[in-house]
């Protein structure tokens, strides 16, 4: 089969907005116990304490937030919660434009409540050119995992013609075959 787990997933904006706020509040929390435990001199220690404490912070919430997909089901994870669906609950995905013109690969799901009946699986920047970094490469690999993982699935796929041809031309990844 090729892959048996893959992660994926899209952190909503009100989530990033809240981990944001308790990475800050960590730090500040931190700098001002260093700074009331042993004065003013080591604010500079304590700020970059706190700094530690809260790109750690941010490291777990964001590493735990995923939608991972394995052989038996769908798996949705925040950092307090934890949702498994059932691969039969999957109607169809889609490759296609989200709101913000990014590019959105979606399942289609029938029943439960997630908003929309749908699951974004990943939101990227739109493919204009070859891989030219870390974070593109990591993309394309993503996609094709996620695409791998359908086809073994059998979900059908919707990819609009423009978002296929970029992916085959710059990503050289070759259009879905269903």
């Amino acid at each position: 089969m090729g892959v048996s787990v893959v992660r994926a997933g899209v952190v909503p904006g009100r989530r990033t907005f809240l981990y944001g706020v308790l990475g800050v509040l960590a730090t500040a929390a931190v700098c001002g116990g260093i700074v009331a435990a042993f004065g003013i001199y080591l604010v500079f220690i304590g700020l970059f304490a706190g700094a530690v404490v809260g790109i750690a912070l941010l490291m777990a919430l964001f590493g735990r937030d995923v939608v991972v997909l394995t052989e038996q089901t769908i798996a949705r994870r925040t950092p307090l919660h934890e949702t498994c669906i059932p691969w039969d609950r999957v109607v169809a995905g889609r490759f296609t434009l989200d709101e913000q013109a990014r590019w959105s690969l979606a399942l289609d799901l029938q029943g439960g409540d997630e908003p929309h009946g749908e699951l974004v699986l990943l939101s990227i920047p739109p493919v204009v050119r070859p891989i030219a970094n870390a974070y593109d490469h990591r993309k394309r690999e993503q996609v094709a995992q996620i695409r791998t993982m359908l086809r073994h699935k059998r979900i059908p796929v919707t990819v609009l013609p423009q978002i296929a041809n970029a992916l085959h031309e710059h990503w050289k990844l070759a259009p879905a075959a269903n």
